[in-house]
């Protein structure tokens, strides 16, 4: 599904990542872990093309295509749906029209639009109810849910998530690691996420990679995220 190979991102004067190599492949749900400031997100926003980096190479699809060479927009457009850490919904939009802008991404007929936004819905009937109130109204894990069902409308291949389960209510932390995992089951989507939260992690991912100054450390399968590792990389 995606492919890194020698990937070296700088920021200022600081190299940020070094070096990384990492595969997710189709159908996986991998978790990149890390303290804070290891290059977590700065490797996300690399995929998606909103750092630059300053080489390596980013593969992606079965036909390879070098992601390096399009533009964010275009990288979305090829079926890669992402969700920041911060959630970065409209907040004086509605819900439906946040909803809206990701559908107006893609040219799809009325129907199309209209199946979608249903599909949405059904996934989280609170955006049904709340359709006609903003964004900026909602609590955090419904603006979660908004902002998942918006990079949903572009229906990705891939989902990227970056910190899904930050400042969010413990029952909408569960209702979202059960969609991760229906979505996965369901339409074999792949899922690259950030998230520290170990027992969410553990639950929901299939793969991990921790990070340590911007470089990888550990990985494997799930199982395989042991204390000792746990100690070593991920304890503050």
């Amino acid at each position: 599904m995606i492919e890194i190979k020698g990937l070296n991102q700088f920021y200022g004067g600081g190299h940020t990542l070094w070096d990384i190599d990492l595969t997710v492949a189709t159908g996986a749900r991998l978790c990149l872990m890390g303290r804070n400031g290891m290059g977590k997100t700065t490797l996300l926003k690399c995929i998606m093309g909103l750092l630059p980096a300053a080489s390596g190479e980013i593969r992606y699809g079965a036909d390879g295509k070098d992601l390096r060479k399009y533009s964010a927009d275009a990288r979305a457009g090829l079926g890669i749906g992402y969700v920041p850490q911060g959630r970065e919904i409209f907040s004086q939009l509605t819900v439906e029209e946040n909803l809206r802008v990701g559908l107006q991404a893609r040219p799809l007929s009325a129907a199309k639009r209209r199946e979608l936004m249903d599909y949405i819905h059904s996934l989280f009937p609170v955006l049904a109810k709340m359709a006609k109130r903003r964004g900026g109204d909602l609590s955090g894990g419904q603006q979660q849910q908004l902002a998942i069902g918006r990079a949903l409308t572009l229906e990705p291949k891939l989902l990227i998530l970056d910190e899904p389960c930050e400042g969010i209510q413990p029952n909408i932390v569960h209702d979202i690691g059960d969609l991760i995992l229906k979505l996965n089951k369901d339409l074999g989507l792949t899922v690259l996420l950030v998230e520290q939260k170990l027992p969410f992690a553990r639950r929901v991912a299939s793969d991990f990679i921790i990070l340590d100054k911007g470089r990888p450390v550990a990985r494997g399968g799930i199982a395989e995220l042991t204390d000792d590792l746990v100690t070593r990389h991920l304890t503050v």
